[in-house]
């Protein structure tokens, strides 16, 4: 029960004189950890006391060891119980409590280790200075020799850094904040003109050894615990502890076929549970190792690009990203070039990614000096490479490498953090684990009375004490069913193997006990309700402001040269791979549609150019008009005017959040590039001019969406010539989507799977309720719902909508039915305003 650091509790004397002072006077306001985040939790300091230490060990011996036994189930009085309060800058010990609901304990180890410096993204000057003499070679003390160490204390060049591991994420001490915190890459606070001029230029070896010290080997390391771990762990729960008093109270009184019977179930329970968790522990680490170590190339500050192991990556490093591609084994921000990436580790989706350079705003003329924005890969998760995504090419122009600075290693990522997710999940609070607490503590109430009872009754007919102990503890182990773990985990292991034969695979068994409690379902639609692909059911453009006819066929001759037929071939984000055109299911069905031809440049073409070598799109020459040759005219030279292609150059990538994309495109021998945008029709509707968009747009699009139709709108313009190709490509995506001009609608069919409408009548006879959680347009969502059976057709619909403060006029919302959701502010149609 020793939680003492060892020989680390001497070198803390130095750090913590300034600190005596004040030490009579512990510390009485609340220290937090992780403030503000879903992992906060309060800190409190302790050091070892001897004599607490000293009754420990006296009472783990009277009690014969179940003292311990306690201690190890509750680390809280673990601590409390060998040590006293300290201070945190000289504490030994730290106990840390959770602050939601749970307020679960642990406790961790504070240890030392000697540094340079204590902070890692600012280099120390001892290491600018003496990095390329060799020193730089020897900043970690664990790799240098004993004497080496001594040399360089007395120097004076090291100072002792306080740390402790919680969960697989250190925290470090904080003189400043007088707290411990965790250390943070280049995920936080960094502003993006930083990344370009700051970090992109790569590390020196120096900065990268004394970076390691922080923030560690960038693995994910994934312990398999030994069996015999395991074994103490599993059989140390309280109620096989439990089963063991009874076994051994009933061979007492010569219950030998039952105790018999509960040690064969428990070890029955035993292995099949420690099976079940090693193979759980063995495929996360398979999962997790793979392609964890390898070779990476990275450019540095003083030896140009050299191979590493990727496990000394660390924050601040320049990778380079090989044209063919490779597993990303940290968090990184592209600074230039572009990749093709599958996220499907993360996000289950399959579609490739296309990720470009973070965009530096010192060469944007638009971009406010006074607040710089800040990097952060979840704002700017478009031009940031995940670990353990795949890169699966990259683009790079005029011979330049495609490069992405290191934010995040090891657990700080974002794959690290879910496998921590996993390693240590949350506590869960299901109703069904409360109301078996609740019972299981009314029934040792009610050993507690038949306890009671029988020792007084045995007592009154003098009943000889051997007996009164056996009988009366009999009750507590008859009344308190012994065999209940056994019997809880035969039937998850049943469960298991029920589950396994459909193809359901369950990493957390316990979770499989809950699953009869659930009373809601929730489904995504798009390739959940319905199949994954869309099919093009028509496009209905717009001239002079007027809905033409709907229109099936988008490829055809007197539409090639059309603004509508350019959107849907030049705004989408699809890209070759091994000569596959891949991306957005919908991009490509759109694109398919038209009949046009996608080509990219290949390397050596791109290496010729100084301006990049857009991705073009063109139609294929059947759909082109025949040029009439003149007399004596080159084949080739007349065939010159006919071509028609259009440069994709400059893309601005959907956003969920905008509900839209935009591409900015040329056509071959056009002076003006063109705006292209695409999206949700209420978004792009409200970007064009309303003199562009017909009056009854909103009729047509409810026609369209009743009959569960996915509608998209398109609008274009024509830039300014002024806008050159270098000014396009660092110019705001809100001055590109401005003053639009509406082209009209592309309606797309998504139909429902054929096992549908079963499994939701499956759910309803289970008196289970489904939920449909979707982005699209709200008629198209009701009248899916209503065709896989979520809703009846008796049933109707009520809409909320919720109004934003205006002119004066407070907010509210208005309650609509979902058929007269287009008919607009009309009082008459709302049922209740609020």
């Amino acid at each position: 029960m020793d939680v003492r650091d060892g020989p680390e509790a001497g070198s803390l004397v130095s750090e913590a004189e300034g600190f005596r002072g004040s030490a009579g006077n512990m510390e009485k306001e609340e220290k937090l950890i992780n403030k503000g985040e879903e992992e906060e939790m309060e800190i409190y300091g302790y050091s070892l006391c001897r004599w607490k230490l000293a009754l420990v060990a006296g009472g783990a011996l009277c009690t014969g060891g179940l003292l311990l036994l306690l201690l190890y189930w509750m680390p809280e009085w673990r601590v409390k119980a060998t040590c006293s309060r300290a201070p945190l800058p000289g504490c030994q010990v730290v106990l840390l409590r959770t602050t939601d609901e749970f307020h679960t304990w642990f406790c961790a180890k504070v240890r030392t280790v000697l540094s340079l410096g204590c902070r890692p993204l600012q280099t120390p000057a001892f290491v600018a200075e003496k990095g390329a003499d060799g020193v730089a070679d020897h900043l970690c003390p664990e790799a240098s020799d004993e004497e080496g160490e001594r040399n360089r204390l007395s120097q004076g060049h090291l100072q002792e850094i306080r740390h402790f591991t919680h969960h697989s994420v250190k925290y470090f001490w904080d003189e400043g904040l007088q707290n411990f915190g965790s250390i943070k890459g280049l995920d936080e606070s960094v502003p993006c003109s930083s990344i370009h001029h700051e970090h992109s230029a790569g590390l020196a070896k120096g900065i990268r050894d004394y970076r390691r010290l922080f923030y560690g080997v960038n693995e994910i390391a994934v312990k398999v615990p030994s069996v015999f771990k395991l074994l103490v762990k599993e059989v140390l729960n309280p109620f096989y502890v439990f089963q063991l008093f009874s076994v051994i109270l009933w061979s007492t009184d010569e219950y030998y076929y039952y105790a018999l019977a509960i040690v064969l179930m428990s070890l029955v329970s035993v292995a099949s549970s420690l099976y079940t968790i090693r193979k759980q522990y063995t495929m996360l680490h398979d999962m997790v190792a793979a392609h964890s170590i390898m070779r990476v190339s990275v450019s540095t500050a003083d030896r140009g690009i050299e191979e590493i192991l990727s496990m000394d990556l660390v924050p601040g490093d320049v990778l380079v990203i090989p044209s063919n591609g490779m597993v990303m084994p940290c968090d990184a921000v592209l600074v230039s070039g572009t990749c093709i990436v599958n996220e499907s580790m993360l996000t289950g989706e399959s579609v490739p990614v296309t990720k470009t350079n973070l965009p530096n705003p010192s060469e944007d003329p638009k971009a406010p000096e006074e607040e710089e924005e800040a990097y952060s890969p979840e704002a700017h998760k478009r031009h940031t490479l995940f670990c353990g995504t795949t890169v699966i090419q990259t683009r790079f122009y005029t011979a330049e490498l495609v490069k992405a600075v290191v934010v995040r290693t090891g657990f700080s990522t974002s794959k690290g953090q879910l496998v921590r997710s996993i390693l240590y999940p949350k506590p869960t609070d299901f109703k069904l684990y409360r109301d078996a607490y609740l019972f299981l503590l009314f029934l040792v109430g009610v050993a507690g009375v038949g306890f009671l009872y029988t020792v007084v009754n045995s007592i009154l007919h003098q009943v000889p004490a051997k007996i009164i102990i056996i009988e009366s503890l009999d009750i507590i182990t008859i009344t308190v069913p012994p065999a209940l773990p056994a019997a809880m985990t035969a039937g998850i292991v049943y469960a298991q193997r029920r589950l396994k034969k459909v193809g359901i695979f369950c990493i957390s068994p316990q979770r499989i006990n809950i699953c009869g409690q659930l009373n809601l379902v929730c489904f995504d639609k798009t390739g959940t309700l319905t199949e994954d692909g869309l099919d093009l059911w028509g496009i209905q453009r717009v001239e002079n402001a007027r809905f033409l006819l709907p229109e099936e066929n988008a490829c055809s001759k007197p539409l090639v040269k059309s603004p509508f037929i350019a959107c849907m071939a030049a705004c989408h984000s699809l890209t070759k791979i091994e000569g596959v055109i891949s991306g957005d299911p919908l991009d490509l069905k759109m694109f398919e549609a038209t009949g046009w031809i996608l080509e990219e440049a290949t390397e050596e073409e791109t290496a010729l150019h100084n301006h990049i070598m857009p991705t073009v799109v063109r139609p294929p020459k059947q759909l082109l008009p025949e040029p009439l040759p003149a007399a004596n005219e080159d084949l080739e030279l007349f065939e010159l005017p006919a071509a028609y292609e259009i440069g994709i150059v400059r893309q601005f990538p959907f956003s969920s959040a905008l509900q839209r994309m935009c591409v900015v495109a040329r056509a071959l021998g056009q002076k003006r590039m063109d705006a292209y945008v695409k999206g949700a029709p209420e978004v792009v509707a409200g970007l064009c001019r309303p003199e562009t968009v017909p009056v009854d747009f909103e009729r047509v699009l409810e026609e369209y969406t009743k009959q569960g139709l996915r509608v998209i709108a398109v609008a274009h313009r024509r830039l300014e010539s002024r806008l050159t190709w270098h000014r396009v490509q660092n110019v705001g995506r809100e001055a590109i989507e401005a003053n639009m001009g509406f082209l009209g609608l592309i309606i797309m069919q998504n139909k429902l799977k054929r096992e549908t409408p079963a499994v939701l009548e499956d759910l309803h006879r289970a008196n289970i309720r489904t939920v449909m959680v979707t982005g699209d347009n709200l008629l198209t969502a009701v009248s899916v719902a209503r065709d896989c059976g979520m809703i009846q057709p008796s049933d109707k619909v009520i809409v909320a909508e919720a109004l934003a403060p205006k002119d004066g006029q407070p907010a509210r919302i208005n309650w609509h039915y979902a058929d007269m959701l287009s008919k607009g502010p009309d009082p008459s149609l709302a049922i209740h305003t609020e």
